[in-house]
């Protein structure tokens, strides 16, 4: 039998000018695809020309400067348009989602969806169920006590997984897309048996829980900050502390 981990994966991750689902843009768009652990991953890749400006701070992240977008990159409407299908396309297919803390990058292209093509992600799905795997999600429930961050670089580090060129979409992607399955290897266990619609479902309840546990403690520092416990994408414009 081939385990969730073992089997057929696609990863899609994002570049923005922010961190605001609700306001900020994507800049580059990624989604990897790889049939099985064993297969060489296949890689489509987006640059968008914003139409607004690209902060510095930005800039500072991932390179990408307006100046660049505009020289080679598109407008933004026929690439909403691309990556919503594709991934409606892995969805239709029934094969798992990789994203790496889900509820930004989910939400941030249905908003992108809502504001460039009038639609929504759930309607370019198409009644397709949504099966997401997020790294996050996964490591902070199956290794909770564990101290220190857990951005994408640091559970890279952790579990082994090579990050060659942090910060550009498609190689984001494929690291995510790789530390998943080295996550369900290494926790095999305990969730290797369950199919990724199962798992999918447990995430829902573990980010909650995780979500609930952040504001309850943001409450008790003093701060009104709160955390959104939808997952994998956002109805609110809670902000979701990674």
């Amino acid at each position: 039998m081939t385990l969730w981990y073992e089997g057929p994966l696609a990863a899609f991750d994002t570049e923005t000018t922010g961190v605001d689902v609700e306001r900020d843009r994507i800049l580059s768009a990624a989604v990897v695809v790889q049939p099985h652990i064993t297969s060489p991953p296949r890689r489509t890749s987006w640059l968008v020309s914003p139409g607004v400006e690209v902060p510095a701070s930005a800039t500072a992240v991932h390179g990408l400067t307006l100046a660049h977008l505009q020289r080679l990159g598109r407008w933004p409407a026929p690439v909403m348009e691309e990556v919503g299908r594709a991934l409606a396309a892995q969805c239709a297919s029934r094969v798992p989602l990789v994203v790496m803390n889900a509820p930004f990058d989910l939400t941030l292209l249905d908003r992108e969806l809502r504001r460039h093509r009038a639609s929504s992600l759930p309607k370019y799905l198409s009644g397709a169920p949504l099966c997401v795997l997020d790294p996050l999600v996964l490591d902070r429930h199956l290794d909770r006590y564990r101290k220190g961050r857990r951005t994408l670089t640091t559970l890279c580090e952790h579990y082994g997984v090579e990050l060659a060129g942090a910060h550009e979409a498609g190689a984001d992607a494929t690291a995510a897309l790789h530390l998943v399955r080295a996550i369900g290897q290494r926790y095999a266990e305990r969730v290797g048996e369950l199919s990724a619609a199962e798992l999918h479902a447990r995430q829902a309840v573990w980010h909650g829980a995780q979500a609930r546990g952040l504001t309850a403690w943001f409450a008790h520092t003093g701060s009104d900050e709160r955390c959104d416990p939808a997952w994998p994408v956002r109805t609110s414009g809670l902000a979701t502390a990674a």
